[in-house]
C-alpha cells in the first residue's frame, strides 16, 4: 500500500534503441473525446474507433444486427450512488436528520433503475458492496436486514415525523420552517444519462412529498467545485448523482469501505478541509482503519469489522449505493487481444498493452479526455486519467483480473511474517526517515516488526533515459513519511487529504534496510493471512522519477499549488497537473533551479554526494518537459506524447527500450478465461418437515457450489459449500435438519465456484415446507427458462474462493465516474 501514496505516472523522452524488442502489438495509442455513445457505436462499427472506453446502452445492442461489426464485451464493476450533505447550517437542511436520509432508501426504486433505467444490465444495491463484489458473501446477512424495498409512503412518513420534530409544517402541500420553503438542491450529473434520469426521479420524489426542489446540472468538472470543492455548510448541494468505476478487480479490500464511509479519508462530505465544515463519525473511523492497516487477528474478525463498517454505513446513509453496472463495452471486430478485467472490464491496463490488429496505431473513444489533474498524490482521482494512466507507468503489484489476488510486477518478493502476535528483531543498521531531525536515522536496538518483505526490483529506464535506481524508492518513502506525519499546526508539509490517509501507512513503517542495488527490506507492524497482501501494504515504489516529486513538492511548499483538490480550493492555488503546460514549466523552473543551487535533497544527501549525479537528473527531466511541454514522465510500455486540449486527444507511443522487463505478449495469458456455469437444476417445488431434501446441480467450469438457504424474513437458515464431481452434484438435506424448519416458503441461492475465476454463476429459487405431504401438480424445471438480465432470477456475482462463510478482498481504491 506504500505504493498508493506515490504511484505516479508517465511521458517519455528522447532515447534511441532502433532496435530494442518491442513490448507492445500498437506503435502508439490515440485516445480521442467521443461525448455521443451513438456516434462512438458508429465510429468503432465502421472501423474509425478500435474501441470505445464508455459503456454503450443496452437498447442499441439489443439484437444480431445491432452487434454487426463489432466485438460486445459485458463487464461489471461499476456502480451508482447518491451522496447526501449531511451538514449542520443556519440554512435548515433536512438531511442533517439522519432519518430523513436513511428514509431515502424507501424513496429511490432500485429495481426500476436497474430494469427500465440500464435495461437489466445490472443489479440492486444497497452497501458498497454489490452482487459483483467478491465480499458480498461476508456482508449478505447484514443486508438483509435492512430489507429495503421502494415505499414512497414509508418514506414519506419518516420524513414528516423527523421534520416535525425539528418545528416543521406542512402548509398547502409544502414544507415549512421559520415561514420558509425547505429548499432542496439536487446536483445532477448530464454527462450520464442513468444518472440524469436518476435525479430527475428523485426530484420528482422528493416534490411530491413537498419539498421544494432546484436542480442544478453539470458534469464531473463542475461537480469537483460544486460538490467536493465547496464548505458542504453553504448548502450548495443536498445530494448528488455519483457514478463509480475501478482499475483493477480485487479480492482482499482494505480501503473500499474507508473511501466510500469513513471521514478518516478525506472522501466524505467536508473532505478534511479544516475550514469546512466536515462530516464526523469516529465508530466508522475506527473500525475501517483496523481493516486498512490490517488491524486484526484472523480472518474471522477481520470479516467482522467489514460487516460492523457496512452496517453503519448503511444506517448512516451519507453515501446510499444504488445499483451495480454490468457494462457493455464495443470493439471493433477486428481487434484481438482485448483482457476484460473483472474489475475494470474492458478499459483495463492489459487492453492497450495485449491488444493487436494489423495496423500500427490503437485508436480508443474515451468519454472525457480531461477531468481534475494529473498528479500521482491526490490526483488522477478520474477513472478517464486512470484508464490512460495505467498504461504509462507500471506499479509495483497488480491485481489478477480474474482472481483478484495480488501479484508482482515490478519487484519479487520474499515475505516473513510472525503475525499476527509475533515479533522479527531488525537488525541494528536498519534505518528510518525521522520528520522531525530531517534525516534518516537508525532504528533503536531492540526494535522489532510484526513482518519484513525484501524486494528485488525491476529497474528499467524512466521515459526520459535516466536509469531507475534505489535513490527514487527511498525518496518515495522520504516523501510518505514527511508528508504522513503533521509535526505541528505550522508543519508545510501537510495536506488536507493526503496527509490523514497516509498517516496509517506510516504508522506500520518500522525501517528499512538497503541490501544493494536494486534490493530492499521492509519492516512493517502489518499482518494478514495472505502474505502476498503484506507484500502489497509493504510496497515501496515510485511511478515517477525523484526529481520530478522533487520539483512538485517545493512547489506545494511555497504555496503555488497544492497536491490535492481541497487544498487547492482553501488556498485559492492550482491544483498541480503535470499534463498541463503551465504546471509543467514551473516544475521545470524548480529543477533548474536546483541544478544552479547544486541542491541535493536531505532524504538523499546520505546516499549520493556526487552532484553529477544529480546534474544529470535535472537536466534530463528539464530537457524532457522543454521538449514535450508537459511533465510526465514514468516508467510504462507506452509514454505521454501529446496532449491536445483543441482536438480533445491524448496520444501515447510505444517506450521500445531495451531496459523495459516486460516483452511483447507477456500479457497474453489474460485474454480468455472460462466462466463457471449452472446449467440445470431440478428440486422439489414442495417439501414435507423431517423428510429428506435432494437437489441435483448439473454445472461445467465448477470447482464448489455454495447454497444459502433462508425464510421468508430473509433469515439464513441452512448453508454449506460442496465439492463438485463431473459437473453433477447433488445437495443433501437430511430430515432432521428440514424438521427444524418453519413451515412456508424458502428462498434457495445456489453459486458455482471456480477456484481459477471469482466470477460465479448464481441461481435463485423458492419452495415450500409443509408439515403434512400435499400433491400438487408438478413443474418440470427443465422447462423453465430463466432470462439471466432478469435481476431478481439471475446475477453475475463474485465470491471468495476459500471457504465461504468469510473470506476477504482487496479493492483498489474506487474512481470517480
Amino acid at each position: 500500500m506504500l505504493v498508493f501514496i506515490l504511484a505516479l505516472v508517465v511521458v517519455f523522452l528522447i532515447h534511441n534503441d532502433s532496435f530494442a524488442e518491442k513490448s507492445t502489438f500498437f506503435d502508439s495509442v490515440k485516445f480521442i473525446q467521443y461525448l455521443d455513445e451513438n456516434t462512438a457505436l458508429e465510429e468503432v462499427r465502421n472501423g474509425n474507433l478500435d474501441i470505445y472506453y464508455n459503456r454503450i446502452s443496452s437498447d442499441r445492442l439489443e439484437n444480431h444486427k445491432s452487434r454487426e461489426g463489432l466485438e460486445v464485451f459485458d463487464s461489471t464493476g461499476g456502480s451508482y450512488s447518491i451522496l447526501v450533505n449531511p451538514a449542520e447550517s443556519k440554512e435548515f437542511n433536512p438531511f442533517s436528520i439522519k432519518d430523513v436520509r436513511f428514509a431515502l432508501n424507501y424513496l429511490i426504486d432500485r429495481k426500476m433503475i436497474v430494469d427500465e433505467l440500464m435495461g437489466g444490465y445490472g443489479a440492486p444495491m444497497i452497501s458498497y458492496y454489490s452482487p459483483s463484489d467478491p465480499e458480498y458473501i461476508t456482508v449478505l446477512e447484514q443486508l438483509e436486514t435492512f430489507n429495503f424495498r421502494y415505499d414512497p409512503i414509508l418514506a414519506e412518513e419518516i420524513i414528516s415525523n423527523a421534520l416535525k420534530e425539528k418545528g416543521a409544517i406542512k402548509s398547502n402541500g409544502q414544507w415549512e420552517i421559520n415561514y420558509k420553503p425547505i429548499e432542496i438542491t439536487i446536483f445532477i450529473r448530464t454527462d450520464d444519462p442513468v444518472r440524469k434520469s436518476i435525479g430527475e426521479i428523485l426530484a420528482s420524489e422528493l416534490e411530491k412529498i413537498g419539498f421544494t426542489v432546484k436542480k442544478d446540472f453539470g458534469d464531473l468538472n463542475k461537480a469537483f467545485v460544486i460538490v467536493y470543492g465547496s464548505d458542504p455548510a453553504e448548502m450548495k448541494w443536498n445530494l448528488y448523482t455519483e457514478g463509480w468505476g475501478r482499475s483493477a478487480f480485487v479480492k482482499y479490500d482494505s480501503v473500499g469501505l474507508s473511501q466510500m464511509y469513513s471521514p478518516w479519508f478525506s472522501n466524505m462530505p467536508g473532505f478534511n478541509n479544516p475550514s469546512y465544515w466536515n462530516y464526523k463519525n469516529e465508530y466508522l473511523d475506527t473500525v475501517t482503519q483496523k481493516i486498512y492497516s490490517g488491524d486484526f487477528q484472523s480472518e474471522d474478525q477481520r470479516a467482522s469489522l467489514i460487516q460492523d463498517a457496512v452496517a453503519e454505513g448503511i444506517d448512516q446513509s451519507v453515501r446510499i449505493f444504488l445499483a451495480s453496472k454490468i457494462d457493455q463495452y464495443v470493439a471493433n471486430e477486428k481487434m484481438e487481444g482485448i483482457v476484460n478485467d473483472f474489475g475494470a472490464g474492458v478499459p483495463s491496463r492489459f487492453t492497450p498493452i495485449n491488444s493487436r490488429s494489423d495496423d500500427k496505431e490503437l485508436v480508443i473513444g474515451v468519454k472525457e479526455i480531461y477531468q481534475g489533474a494529473w498528479n500521482p498524490v491526490m490526483g488522477l482521482s478520474d477513472t478517464y486519467s486512470r484508464q490512460i494512466w495505467g498504461i504509462i507507468s507500471d506499479p509495483i503489484t497488480f491485481k489478477h483480473p480474474f482472481t483478484g489476488k495480488t501479484f508482482p510486477v515490478r519487484a519479487d518478493w520474499d515475505v516473513e511474517t510472525a503475525g499476527p502476535n509475533g515479533k522479527l528483531n531488525l537488525p541494528d543498521d536498519a534505518i528510518i526517515w525521522d520528520p522531525v531531525k530531517q534525516q534518516w536515522k537508525k532504528v533503536p536496538p531492540g526494535t522489532q516488526a510484526t513482518s519484513k518483505v525484501r524486494f528485488n526490483f525491476k529497474f528499467s529506464n524512466w521515459h526520459n533515459g535516466q536509469k531507475m535506481d534505489m535513490k527514487d524508492i527511498l525518496y518515495s518513502l522520504y516523501f510518505t513519511m514527511e508528508w504522513g506525519t503533521q509535526t505541528d499546526e505550522n508543519d508545510k508539509t501537510f495536506d488536507v487529504e493526503f496527509t490523514p490517509i497516509a498517516s496509517q501507512t506510516v504508522q506500520t513503517i518500522i525501517g528499512i534496510k538497503p541490501v544493494d542495488e536494486d534490493t530492499i527490506d521492509v519492516y512493517v507492524n502489518y499482518w494478514h493471512f495472505d502474505e502476498a497482501e503484506i507484500a502489497d501494504w509493504t510496497a515501496i515504489w515510485s511511478s515517477t522519477p525523484w526529481e520530478i516529486s522533487a520539483a512538485m513538492e517545493q512547489s506545494v511548499i511555497d504555496g503555488k499549488a497544492s497536491f490535492s483538490r481541497s487544498g487547492a480550493t482553501n488556498k485559492n492555488i492550482s491544483w498541480i497537473s503535470l499534463i498541463i503546460p503551465n504546471d509543467a514549466k514551473m516544475i521545470q523552473s524548480y529543477l533548474n533551479e536546483f541544478n544552479g543551487k547544486k541542491y541535493i535533497p536531505k532524504s538523499l544527501e546520505s546516499f549520493e554526494t556526487n552532484f553529477n549525479y544529480f546534474d544529470s537528473r535535472y537536466t534530463a527531466s528539464s530537457d524532457w518537459i522543454k521538449v514535450h511541454n508537459h511533465a510526465v514522465i514514468s516508467n510504462g510500455p507506452f509514454y505521454l506524447n501529446t496532449y491536445s486540449p483543441e482536438s480533445r486527444s491524448i496520444i501515447v507511443n510505444a517506450f521500445d527500450d531495451e531496459t523495459y522487463p516486460f516483452k511483447l505478449g507477456h500479457w497474453s495469458e489474460f485474454e480468455k478465461t472460462e466462466f463457471p456455469k449452472i446449467i440445470n437444476v431440478n428440486l422439489p417445488n414442495i417439501i414435507q418437515k423431517g423428510t429428506d431434501l435432494e437437489i441435483n446441480v448439473e454445472t461445467s467450469q465448477t470447482d464448489s457450489i455454495l447454497y444459502f438457504l433462508t425464510d421468508g424474513n430473509r433469515n439464513s437458515t441452512l448453508s454449506e459449500l460442496i465439492n463438485v464431481d463431473k459437473n453433477f452434484t447433488m445437495i443433501k438435506i437430511p430430515g432432521e435438519k428440514t424438521e427444524g424448519l418453519d413451515t412456508g416458503a424458502k428462498d434457495l441461492k445456489i453459486f458455482a465456484i471456480s477456484n481459477s475465476v471469482l466470477k460465479p454463476d448464481y441461481y435463485s429459487t423458492s419452495f415450500l415446507v409443509v408439515k403434512n405431504k400435499v400433491v400438487l401438480p408438478e413443474i418440470d424445471q427443465n422447462n423453465i427458462e430463466f432470462n439471466k438480465n432478469d435481476s431478481f432470477e439471475w446475477i453475475w456475482l463474485i465470491v471468495p474462493i476459500s471457504i465461504i462463510v468469510i473470506t476477504a478482498i482487496y479493492i483498489k481504491k474506487r474512481r470517480h465516474r
